[in-house]
């Protein structure tokens, strides 16, 4: 890193890498995707400070996609590559990766334009239709919702780039601004709250990372950049899941609103509901286990600290301690209505059986 007071006025070069992650189903059969359409097994690039158990398990599918044509704030026209990457758990996300050459006043502008990342999420659906269209008879009861998407973005800088670092990172208004998507001026505390969680390796790299975007000092990074793509997806598989436990959670309600009202279904009971809120546990619980074993990083290594630290960013342990708290409140709100059911059940049969005594006591007296 090489620090310069006057480097605001200096172009500076790099690369705008933008993930914009999807769910486009409950699995994708990947060895039947690669039968449909052109792709290759992505391998998990390494350096060699990265061990060889540190690997995508199963490897996804990684394919070209059509170069859009956009037009980017204080950039203007550029010239982008793109692809997708696909996983077995039905998790997708489209990389695109944006040359540029800008002054660092003009980057944090247009990070300040990231903010709204509408234009990024409707490239990226446009990139991907034809490929869901392909892929639909791989893809386990696909469904692509219009509402559920997460998007990331990477400032790649190179070594000896003369950034405007007149202080420590942590310190750094302008790398706050880039990594908070924020071209406003920022408070001594929110500056030291968005740039707290950095890392490097050598005396002249940098990672430092936040919620919404990251600032990346390196060289042949690949590795490091494909390990935030899947952190980014993985957000957005756990949201996915909340989502489908709050409409659980609101039929289980529901149910229990039934009940009080005497509108409870004696004869067929939850059975089935109670079998859907299994068979979403199961999913859940699945989707932890498959997502966290994806991409195996054990080990204290560089890059399971770069995993680590947006994990800490995306708040991923709290996403799953809430998304286990969701089960296991429906789990019991439907064992409670599953129990009431079965006591008006057995009711209900003790007085037929009373009421049949008494019709053949009626009939024995009256013969």
């Amino acid at each position: 890193m090489v620090e310069s007071p006057s480097a605001s006025a200096t172009t500076l070069r790099g690369i705008l890498h933008v993930y914009v992650a999807f769910d486009w189903g409950d699995e994708i059969l990947l060895e039947r995707a690669e039968a449909i359409v052109p792709a290759e097994r992505k391998r998990l690039l390494r350096r060699r400070r990265t061990p060889s158990s540190i690997a995508y398990t199963p490897p996804p599918l990684r394919l070209l996609l059509p170069a859009p044509q956009l037009e980017v704030p204080e950039l203007g026209p550029v010239s982008v590559t793109s692809e997708a990457t696909v996983f077995d758990f039905a998790g997708v996300s489209a990389a695109f990766h944006v040359p540029f050459q800008a002054p660092a006043e003009a980057l944090l502008q247009l990070a300040g334009h990231l903010a709204q990342p509408e234009s990024w999420i409707a490239a990226a659906r446009t990139a991907l239709q034809p490929l869901y269209a392909d892929l639909l008879p791989a893809i386990d009861h696909p469904q692509w919702k219009d509402d559920l998407s997460e998007e990331y973005f990477v400032f790649q800088f190179f070594p000896g780039e003369p950034l405007p670092l007149e202080r420590r990172p942590d310190e750094s208004e302008w790398l706050a601004g880039l990594v908070r998507l924020e071209s406003a001026p920022l408070s001594a505390a929110e500056i030291a709250e968005a740039t707290r969680q950095y890392m490097t390796y050598y005396p002249w790299d940098l990672f430092i990372a936040d919620w919404g975007a990251a600032c990346l000092i390196d060289q042949d990074c690949d590795e490091t950049l494909q390990t935030i793509e899947f952190v980014n997806l993985q957000l957005l598989e756990y949201r996915h899941i909340d989502n489908r436990l709050d409409v659980a959670l609101a039929n289980a309600y529901g149910l229990i609103h039934r009940a009080a009202q005497g509108r409870f279904p004696i004869w067929r009971g939850t059975y089935k509901a109670l079998r859907a809120i299994g068979e979403l546990n199961v999913e859940a619980n699945s989707l932890f286990e498959r997502t966290g074993n994806v991409l195996k990083l054990v080990g204290d290594q560089y890059l399971a600290r770069v995993y680590r630290l947006l994990a800490t960013r995306f708040h991923l342990n709290e996403w799953e301690s809430i998304i286990q708290r969701k089960l296991d409140v429906i789990q019991d709100v439907y064992e409670v209505i599953s129990d009431q059911a079965d006591s008006y059940r057995t009711q209900f049969l003790e007085v037929i059986v009373v009421l049949l005594i008494i019709i053949e006591v009626v009939i024995a007296i009256v013969h």
